[in-house]
């Protein structure tokens, strides 16, 4: 297939020259050539330091430089690094011998402005071409028409095609330069885009730089303010402080001089001379006692400061502090586009990836995904955020359903995406549930053996969620050391995982000895049956949600009638076991 016309040809006896001559293409090589012969014509050695130069002798094609046979060996000589160099002659003027002759890429060249020898046809060697076959688009001539596959086709004069397909290019020619045209100017813009950047960052940067400054300058300023408060405050609890302790001093002072003076009257012995001045001590005693009234021996003012200072707003709004755009109007996101390549289903679970188109201007609050209900029904939310990865567990085994998603801002809710169809598994394939087992459980071989490292039962779920179908699986006996009761079963995501499976209302179990098994939930025993487990065992749980009941199975013998009826919602896989037991998955459908 020509790569060009996207034509396509075979080869027949004559090889490639079999093949139609791309004559446009031979002219516009032989016109290059010519206009390289002219241009070396006049070529000169570029090192000669002669007046005028010596004519080129070779060219350098790895130094594109001219030399003169003399320049040649004082310069460039064919040893050192020079030795790998290809030394070629430069190119011939067309009026010297052997220059401007016959050559595959031109037929018949005579000189720069010389004609061409008009093309003949490839069928016919001595016809030219003279007409031009529209339905297979290309030249043909008289005999191709009378004897050739061209006698039915619709042709045309050579001459008025060539016109016509010259205006043709010419036209599309003229839109081409109008989009180059354009594509100069945006260049240009996007130039004077790149500085206008550069130097409103610096203005924006300075501007931030600024507005920053004068916050702290505020702050700074506002700190000093509440400093003098702090100040004026502490200055004032001082002088109140000193002023009690010195009215506090001068009335002790009075006080222990009133009552040494009262002593020393108290030792005399004369009646007559003590009652002459009792009544009068007696007074100044009661006035001094007087003086220290009910909070005259308590401090004025405390050693706190009431004052408070609330930063947390300050700190809250410093913390949001941020740009605000308000440049573009905020409309509605546009359609988010589904990464197909990252949509994927496992067991009953969907995972779906989408993006935002580039060069999307608008703000992205969050996301919105729907999901119908695997049978053609209504959409329903399923998600609502701002990742753009999400994978719904919980859903029908063997069922298709359909997603799409949209995006939200203040504006509203944008349209829709195309909708992706995803089919989950036909049969469930699942382990043991790292995530969310018991911390004391201990997992291994891909997570299908299980065992635990306390003595206490504690829980373990499967990575699968069933709501609708049959399921059965079954799970051996690895281990089993002093007669542990493992329980097997199913449960909610929500069970209580730090005591034996049953126990709570969130799981329905079998539990098991070695002779004997029970069926358990909500800690009620029921349906005793005898044959219990060992190593070696076998235990299959059959979870028939068609039917809403559970059975189980003890090295293929059933155990007793179908332990549960009524189980209807969402479960999964669960196992307890404590350090006696190691149990390890076989087989699920």
């Amino acid at each position: 297939t020509c790569p060009q016309c996207h034509r396509s040809a075979s080869l027949d006896q004559r090889g490639l020259r079999g093949f139609q001559r791309n004559r446009l293409l031979e002219a516009i090589v032989q016109r290059y050539q010519q206009g390289r012969a002219a241009a070396a014509a006049a070529a000169k050695c570029q090192l000669c330091d002669r007046s005028p130069p010596e004519p080129a002798a070779v060219l350098c094609e790895q130094c594109e430089v001219l030399y003169c046979a003399a320049c040649q060996l004082r310069c460039h000589p064919a040893r050192g690094p020079f030795a790998k160099h290809r030394l070629v002659p430069p190119p011939a003027h067309p009026g010297a011998p052997g220059g401007g002759g016959d050559s595959d890429g031109g037929s018949g060249g005579k000189g720069a402005g010389g004609g061409r020898k008009v093309p003949t046809c490839a069928e016919h060697d001595l016809e030219n071409y003279s007409m031009y076959c529209v339905s297979c688009r290309s030249p043909v001539c008289y005999q191709c028409l009378e004897e050739g596959k061209h006698g039915k086709h619709e042709v045309k004069a050579l001459g008025a095609m060539w016109k016509q397909h010259k205006a043709q290019l010419s036209q599309a020619l003229n839109g081409v330069s109008d989009k180059a045209k354009e594509a100069k100017e945006f260049l240009v813009q996007l130039k004077n885009l790149l500085q206008q950047i550069q130097e409103n960052g610096l203005d924006y940067e300075a501007c931030l730089v600024a507005q920053c400054d004068a916050l702290v300058d505020a702050l700074t300023r506002q700190k000093a303010k509440l400093l003098t408060k702090v100040t004026k405050e502490r200055e004032h609890k001082l002088k109140v402080v000193w002023d009690q302790i010195n009215h506090c001093t001068l009335k002790l002072r009075q006080s222990t001089g009133l009552m040494e003076y009262c002593l020393e009257v108290i030792k005399e012995n004369d009646p007559s001379g003590f009652l002459q001045i009792s009544d009068a001590l007696i007074k100044r005693v009661q006035v001094s006692q007087e003086q220290w009234v009910k909070g005259a021996l308590e401090p004025k003012v405390s050693a706190e400061f009431d004052l408070t200072l609330d930063s947390e707003p300050l700190l809250q709004a410093i913390h949001q502090l941020d740009f605000i755009q308000m440049k573009f109007p905020v409309t509605v996101p546009p359609v988010p586009l589904l990464q197909l390549e990252k949509c994927c289903t496992r067991n009953n679970s969907v995972t779906l990836a989408w993006r935002m188109p580039p060069l999307s201007h608008n703000p992205v609050e969050g996301y919105i995904l729907e999901l119908d209900d695997g049978d053609g029904g209504q959409f329903r939310e399923v998600y609502v955020g701002k990742e753009t990865l999400c994978t719904i567990d919980g859903l029908h085994f063997n069922s298709t359903y359909n997603a799409r998603v949209k995006a939200f801002n203040s504006s509203g809710v944008g349209p829709y995406s195309k909708t992706v169809i995803l089919q989950t598994s036909d049969v469930a394939w699942f382990t043991f549930d790292p995530s969310s087992a018991h911390r004391d459980i201990v997992l291994s071989n891909d997570n299908q053996t299980a065992t635990c490292n306390s003595y206490d039962d504690r829980v373990v779920l499967g990575t699968a969620a069933f709501s609708k179908g049959v399921h059965y699986w079954e799970l051996h006996v690895d281990r089993y050391d002093n007669h542990p009761d493992p329980a097997f079963g199913i449960a909610r995501i929500n069970v209580v995982k730090d005591m034996m499976l049953g126990k709570d209302d969130k799981a329905w179990a079998m539990y098991v000895d070695n002779n004997r098994s029970w069926f358990m939930h909500c800690n009620s025993h029921t349906n005793r049956t005898e044959g219990g487990v060992s190593k070696g065992a076998t235990v299959g749980v059959l979870l028939d949600l068609n039917k809403h009941n559970l059975t189980f199975y003890i090295n293929g013998q059933q155990q007793g009638p179908p332990a549960f009826e009524n189980v209807e919602g969402v479960f999964m896989p669960a196992l307890s076991l404590n350090r006696n037991v190691q149990v390890s998955l076989l087989q699920f459908s």
